[in-house]
């Protein structure tokens, strides 16, 4: 199995900074395509972005050119910078790996961006 950890969250004013964190373990060789997904309040946990094994990224439209994802393979890390941050971004971020038969989850991390 693989088992996720993230850090990172926490609370910030708007137009401010986080860099989350997920760091994988167990059966990292199985792991394709990593990213993040976030459960915001009232809405559907929606996928904010997106790094394949090599590498190829993609991010929802409503973080584009805030939000950057990368892949540290030789730490077994990906990482979700966030910038500019606005308070419709506060939510709980969750890490997800898609190995061949599977979806792992991370236990997820709260994001709260103040007016």
């Amino acid at each position: 199995q693989v088992q996720l950890v993230e850090s990172g969250g926490g609370l910030v004013q708007a137009g401010g900074s986080l860099r989350l964190s997920c760091a994988a373990s167990g059966r990292i060789f199985s792991i394709q395509d990593m990213g993040w997904y976030r459960q915001t309040p009232g809405k559907q946990r929606e996928l904010v972005a997106s790094i394949s094994s090599g590498g190829r990224t993609g991010v929802v439209n409503s973080v584009k050119g805030r939000f950057t994802i990368s892949r540290d393979n030789s730490k077994n890390t990906v990482y979700l910078q966030m910038n500019s941050l606005k308070p419709e971004d506060t939510g709980v971020y969750y890490c997800y790996a898609q190995t061949v038969d599977s979806v792992r989850w991370g236990q997820g991390t709260q994001v709260t961006v103040s007016s």
